[in-house]
């Protein structure tokens, strides 16, 4: 069940989250080309900064490497050459790190640099390592600065942009905000740069389709336009994190939403954090084995509250590892739920159809007592 939005206060929201994902994009950092903006970086790590005093817990997600290298390389126009690409991104790295170590120093906070690719967070296992990373820096104060690890993909260089990325660690960190910085004041209704009567946005709800429509295409520097950061404003809300797209060049454009200022568009989430977790789960993760359920066990699923216990399956089929998504089937083959394994293949196969209290005898350790949690599980 959604729960219901009053777009009217919806900018409370923003008060009261205590967990902020940050992502700025090439044009803000780089001054559209013309080299890194030392000057924006520091103004904005100024505000990160008052935002931590508040007790804001900030991840970074910084594009801006390919541009920056392209500056630094003397480049005019973006290759379409992966390893050009992958060049550029190596010698840009560097300039971003140094800016924000330096930026951040000023306020004796400290910054680590997260290099991820959209195999890190397909993969579970991998997923739940930079999860626990992320969360150990940011109990630590540290800033993290992510970046998608453009020297290593193969696949044209991106999650598909930095606002998808910012998006996806919004769902990590199961952050309450997500903020994309960029060089439009908003979503409009049309594309301000072509239509004068184009009206901003000032809330709205992240599953509105009509949104999409008003997006416009991306710039020269990066991949993104309007419309990746309103797909990324849905992805976000998967997790239950709001989105708001606004101007990077706004004065102190941080500390004024954090202030509820109407500037920028608010895009609410209108799925509930534990709902939208599961709809990840269920949607965007291919499952890597299959489970062969009892009728009871269909039952009891379907009733819901209930966890997957080892009992109630009669096959394991496939090779997968712990923390990996598996489909449970029903008797007609037909795929009834999708959850994340507490075990590999080979421990399945041991416990299928065994109750709990046999587990030492057949593992030699006691581990969790479901194949599937509940909090892991999604009835489809």
């Amino acid at each position: 069940m959604k729960p219901v939005v009053d777009l009217n206060t919806a900018r409370d929201r923003l008060v009261s989250g205590q967990r902020w994902v940050i992502k700025i994009g090439s044009a803000l950092l780089t001054n559209d080309g013309k080299g890194l903006n030392r000057p924006g970086i520091q103004a904005w790590v100024d505000q990160i900064a008052d935002l931590m005093s508040q007790g804001i817990e900030v991840v970074l997600v910084s594009s801006g490497s390919v541009a920056e290298g392209m500056s630094r390389l003397g480049w005019t126009s973006r290759p379409s050459e992966v390893h050009h690409l992958q060049a550029a991104a190596a010698v840009g790295q560097m300039g971003l790190v140094q800016a924000y170590e330096t930026a951040f120093k000023q306020h004796d906070k400290h910054t680590a640099q997260i290099l991820l690719t959209h195999a890190d967070l397909s993969n579970r296992q991998r997923y739940l390592n930079a999860r626990s990373t992320l969360r150990t820096l940011i109990e630590m104060g540290v800033v993290p600065i992510v970046n998608e690890n453009d020297t290593v993909i193969t696949d044209e260089i991106r999650f598909g942009d930095n606002d998808t990325l910012g998006a996806l660690v919004a769902n990590l960190v199961e952050a309450d905000t997500l903020v994309i910085l960029t060089d439009q004041d908003g979503l409009f209704t049309k594309d301000p740069r072509h239509n004068a009567d184009a009206e901003l946005i000032t809330e709205g709800r992240a599953s509105d389709p009509a949104f999409a429509g008003m997006a416009g295409d991306g710039g020269a520097l990066g991949r993104g336009g309007m419309i990746t950061k309103v797909k990324a404003a849905v992805v976000a809300a998967r997790s239950g994190a709001d989105t708001v797209i606004v101007g990077g060049r706004i004065e102190n454009v941080l500390t004024r939403l954090r202030a509820k200022e109407k500037i920028g568009t608010l895009l609410v989430a209108d799925t509930a954090p534990e709902v939208a977790r599961k709809q990840w789960i269920a949607g965007h993760l291919q499952h890597s084995g299959e489970l062969v359920l009892d009728d009871g066990a269909v039952n009891a699923l379907r009733k819901g509250g209930n966890s997957l216990l080892p009992v109630g399956v009669k096959a394991v089929k496939g090779i997968f590892r712990r923390g990996e998504v598996v489909a449970c089937l029903n008797s007609k083959g037909s795929i009834i739920a999708k959850g994340l394994i507490n075990f590999d293949h080979s421990e399945a196969q041991k416990l299928c159809g065994k109750t709990s209290a046999e587990q030492q005898e057949l593992l030699g350790y006691v581990g969790e007592e479901e194949l599937i949690h509940i909090d892991n599980l999604v009835v489809l």
